[in-house]
């Protein structure tokens, strides 16, 4: 494994840690909390059956099935990354999308489309 596969395994895993913690918090208002309420409401229950095994699956359920889509590094080298995650299966146009400072700390997550 490279040394950026590497980098970019340990920023997924910080990523979807912060993401599991800002649920349900002020901060997650409008990032994670935002993504797992609209798509527990969007989703027919056949989705969450597939996925999930259940008909309504919790918020956390919903968190914990994000798949990294995509990451972007910026090319001015001032360190700042930023990851994509969506759901399994393109259902959705939606995306939560958490942003790495220049110290490779987590610094903003953010539901996008």
């Amino acid at each position: 494994m490279s040394t950026d596969q590497v980098e970019l395994s340990r920023r997924t895993k910080i990523a979807l840690e912060a993401i599991k913690r800002s649920l349900g918090t002020e901060s997650g208002e409008y990032g994670a909390t935002l993504f797992a309420a609209h798509h527990l409401d969007e989703l027919d229950q056949s989705y969450w059956r597939f996925h999930l095994k259940t008909d309504k699956p919790s918020p956390v359920q919903v968190i914990e099935l994000l798949r990294l889509q995509s990451h972007n590094s910026d090319d001015d080298d001032d360190g700042l990354d930023t990851l994509d995650f969506a759901l399994p299966g393109d259902v959705s146009n939606y995306m939560l999308s958490v942003e790495f400072d220049e110290n490779g700390e987590v610094d903003e997550i953010s539901m996008e489309s």
